[in-house]
């Protein structure tokens, strides 16, 4: 193990992204975000049998640099994607792009796979050979809400400089350098996606054992406040591990997509009240739930959100307001940090405790609401009950582990 370093997440939506929009205001942040959420979750879980990777709409981007001489960019960092892709030159068909579009004809260390490589036949999404530019391997990913990126997959050097003013090099990575790439990609600021899920193609896995199979997260909450800027971060290696006591510790589940991370869900309590989900058969199995970063609420099947709304209402006994941004079932007009529940999931192995700031958010100055929904889409354990969590993911032994953390420090 020789790579161990941490890189800065930026969220979408602080002052430091460059997709603040200074002139929304807070309640259609979080409103533009929500329906992120719901989208993801029909790509995420879609039973096509094709392969539909996440939305490109992700909340983190991380910048690192590509080439040689180094081109900078920014990307979504996406636990639901396996393959890194930039848009390259020439572009048949590009979105715009504020930063330089990388041209592979002038790094010394790009080098494009052969239709005959072993990774072209490897990947978990479609791949062609390109017989007019020297039989090399062609990709296309398609994203759950019809947005795509084409061209040909190639192995280059990226860099990321670390909070630790560590320059890491990642030599011969296989990426994916996109000559056509269209839909629903967030405006002008960034130029591909970071993948960071548990394929082949992913950084994870190209990193392998320079980072022992392991990284972590800590996501800073996001709050209403004038100038607050969250500093989360992603560390690699054995900056990935979950150390000390309080610690607990599930395991991953294996499911197709590997893509994906499965966790299984034995059920939730609100107070001392536990919701079991072996009662509930339709929510209860092996790898029925997926733990993603880039979907900002935590979502249920129908039947269980029901029944956990029900739980929740009964615990706190206030009157109830509508949602604001009109997203969200469950509101009050204003709660107190002590009338709000404990709320613990229990997955295998590992009951963990949330607090309010994982299960109630701002809509507005004058209201809160459950940070959970229903959604046909799927089970998904999102980033806002991810936060002030050490999230560490050890791929080596297939399990994840969380620890309470103040991630604003």
């Amino acid at each position: 193990m020789n790579n161990v370093f941490s890189i800065d997440l930026i969220h979408r939506d602080s002052p430091n992204s460059p997709f603040y929009d200074p002139s929304l205001s807070f309640t259609e942040r979080m409103n533009n975000s929500f329906h992120r959420s719901f989208n993801r979750s029909i790509s995420l879980c879609s039973p096509s049998s094709s392969v539909v990777v996440a939305s490109n709409n992700g909340e983190y981007l991380m910048r690192y640099s590509i080439g040689t001489p180094p081109v900078h960019t920014l990307g979504v960092a996406d636990t639901g994607s396996d393959l890194t892709w930039t848009q390259c030159l020439p572009c048949k068909n590009c979105f715009k792009q504020q930063s330089r579009i990388f041209n592979p004809k002038k790094s010394s260390t790009y080098k494009p796979l052969h239709c005959s490589s072993k990774m072209c036949h490897a990947a978990n999404f479609p791949t062609s050979c390109n017989r007019m530019k020297k039989k090399t391997c062609r990709y296309h990913v398609r994203y759950g809400d019809n947005s795509y990126s084409i061209g040909d997959l190639a192995t280059e050097t990226i860099r990321f400089g670390s909070s630790k003013n560590k320059r890491v090099k990642l030599k011969k990575t296989v990426i994916g350098c996109g000559h056509n790439n269209a839909g629903t990609f967030s405006g002008d600021k960034e130029s591909g996606i970071v993948g960071l899920g548990g394929g082949k193609f992913s950084l994870i896995s190209q990193m392998g054992s320079s980072i022992g199979g392991k990284f972590s997260y800590c996501l800073a909450p996001f709050y209403q406040q004038k100038n607050y800027i969250p500093k989360s971060k992603i560390h690699f290696g054995t900056d990935g591990f979950v150390p000390g006591d309080k610690v607990v510790t599930t395991p991953l589940a294996r499911k197709f997509p590997a893509t994906y991370y499965f966790l299984t869900l034995e059920g939730v309590s609100v107070g001392k009240e536990r919701l079991d989900f072996r009662n509930v058969s339709f929510s209860y199995g092996e790898g029925n739930i997926i733990i993603d970063s880039g979907t900002v609420l935590t979502l249920f099947s129908p039947e269980i959100y029901v029944k956990l709304e029900s739980m929740v209402k009964s615990a706190i006994k206030l009157p109830t307001v509508a949602d604001p941004t009109g997203s969200l079932n469950l509101c009050y007009k204003s709660i107190s940090i002590d009338k709000i529940p404990i709320i613990t999931m229990h997955f295998i192995g590992a009951d963990l405790r949330l607090g309010p700031w994982n299960t109630f958010v701002a809509t507005s100055d004058s209201s809160m609401c459950f940070a959970f929904a229903a959604s046909y889409g799927g089970q998904i354990f999102g980033n806002i009950a991810q936060m002030n969590f050490l999230v560490g993911y050890d791929l080596k032994n297939k399990r994840v582990s969380f620890k309470a953390t103040d991630c604003s420090k």
